[in-house]
């Protein structure tokens, strides 16, 4: 998933959103403009974290009737296409209504990476972190621009894949040109922390933050922007557009000091 002295990209779809088999096709577009992993978004109606894009892409996918079984399904089936490595993001809620247990071993079956929880507390999350663990599941945690040292310390330490470094605080979603430099200095100051890869997400949506962030980061992480590109598109349409759109974004081949 990510490579020394490359920043990986890490995008985010919506699993459902408008179907199914547009998220397969946008996967495979993903896939083939170079993404390390993809974030898969399970919808749900209480999106704490989601901005208005992926709040309302979430709708769109309940709407047609998408439930966990469904994302993993396509996530399996992503898999089986040849696809990059899937990140599961979820929220606790829709994990405890499938059943903890259950929802571990089918993620594991589907081929699944791991999963993001971010409403999920460092101090409540051992049980599925160890579950996650098990079965050889990564499990990243977030750290945010405000969080102190010591409890990104501990953040850190709990995290297994990379962390994830959230760009600003706040919901996600593509912003202008947002304040980076509170972010770059978490990440330096993670730097000294831990020697986990570091994926940064929330709110990078143009080439101008690619180009701020990826020399610093290990990853970068593109969601809403992704999600807006294919917006009114199905199939094969979706896929071309996300194609074009990952093509603005000047993604760099390396991070800084590489030769």
């Amino acid at each position: 998933m990510f490579e020394p002295g490359r920043a990986s990209f890490i995008p985010y779809v919506m699993a459902g959103d408008p179907d199914l088999a547009t998220t397969r096709a946008i996967a495979a577009a993903l896939t083939r403009a170079g993404a390390a992993a993809i974030e898969l978004g399970i919808p749900y109606g209480d999106p704490l974290a989601d901005g208005p894009t992926i709040a309302a892409a979430g709708q769109r996918a309940l709407a047609i009737g998408t439930g966990v079984a469904d994302v993993l399904a396509v996530a399996k089936r992503i898999r089986d296409d040849g696809g990059a490595p899937v990140v599961l993001f979820t929220y606790v809620n829709p994990i405890l209504q499938y059943g903890v247990d259950r929802f571990v071993a089918d993620a594991a079956a589907a081929g699944v990476a791991g999963a993001i929880v971010p409403d999920l507390p460092l101090e409540e999350s051992g049980d599925l972190r160890a579950a996650f663990a098990e079965r050889g599941l990564i499990f990243p945690m977030l750290v945010a621009p405000s969080t102190p040292c010591a409890r990104a310390e501990r953040l850190a330490a709990a995290s297994t894949g990379f962390v994830y470094v959230v760009s600003r605080l706040g919901v996600t979603g593509a912003g202008s040109e947002p304040d980076l430099s509170p972010v770059l200095a978490q990440l330096a100051m993670l730097r000294e922390i831990t020697a986990k890869p570091l994926a940064v997400g929330f709110g990078i949506s143009r080439a101008s933050h690619v180009a701020q962030i990826a020399p610093f980061a290990d990853g970068v992480i593109v969601g809403s922007a992704i999600v807006d590109a294919y917006a009114g598109t199905t199939g094969e349409a979706a896929a071309r557009s996300v194609e074009r759109f990952v093509e603005s974004l000047q993604l760099p081949n390396a991070k800084a000091g590489d030769s």
